[in-house]
């Protein structure tokens, strides 16, 4: 099975786009103002950008939710017990 999605962008520059915001988001009026301004500049869409936000401040535990290593995990656990029926 393939993926749906293309990983368009790489690893470092998401890690660098969600620290830009994170780091500047308190220069502008919202948050969603610095997404906006951040994703036109690396070319992605500020939906995109706020779920990768989104995803670090859970991966960090500043937000709720399930860690990526975590989902990764459950997602692998999942897909073997699949296989096994």
């Amino acid at each position: 099975m393939t993926s749906k999605t293309t990983n368009k962008f790489s690893p470092d520059v998401r890690t660098r786009a969600v620290r830009m915001v994170l780091d500047h988001a308190s220069e502008h009026r919202s948050r969603w103002a610095a997404v906006t301004l951040i994703a036109a500049k690396i070319g992605c869409t500020p939906q995109t950008l706020h779920d990768w936000v989104k995803k670090a401040e859970v991966d960090s535990g500043k937000r709720a939710g399930v860690p990526s290593d975590m989902a990764d995990k459950l997602k692998a656990l999942e897909r073997e017990n699949r296989e096994l029926r």
